[in-house]
C-alpha cells in the first residue's frame, strides 16, 4: 500500500523549505534594516550617543548580512519553479 508521502517531488520539496528559510531570512533582514532606521532616529534626538550609533551600526551590517543570502536564494527558488513550470530559463 502507498503512503501517503510517495508521490512527493524530492527536489520541490527541497525548493519550498528554501522559499521558506528565505522569505523568514527577509523578514529578519528587512526589520533589522528596519531597526537601524529607528536607531538613526535615536540617534539624531539624542546627539549621536555612543549606544544609538552602535544599535545603527550593528543593525545595518547584521541586516545586510541576512538580506544578500536571502535575496539570491529566493530569486533562485523562483527562477527553478519557473524554468520547471514554463521549460523555459527566461532568456
Amino acid at each position: 500500500m502507498a503512503g501517503a508521502n510517495d508521490n512527493i517531488d524530492p527536489v520541490a520539496a527541497r525548493r519550498a523549505k528554501i522559499a521558506r528559510a528565505s522569505a523568514g531570512a527577509q523578514r529578519l533582514g528587512f526589520t533589522l534594516l528596519g531597526l537601524a532606521v529607528v536607531g538613526f532616529v535615536a540617534a539624531l534626538v539624542t546627539g549621536f550617543a555612543a549606544w544609538t550609533v552602535t544599535l545603527t551600526t550593528a543593525a545595518l551590517l547584521l541586516g545586510s548580512i541576512v538580506l544578500l543570502p536571502a535575496i539570491v536564494f529566493s530569486l533562485a527558488a523562483r527562477a527553478a519553479e519557473r524554468e520547471e513550470r514554463t521549460g523555459s530559463d527566461g532568456h
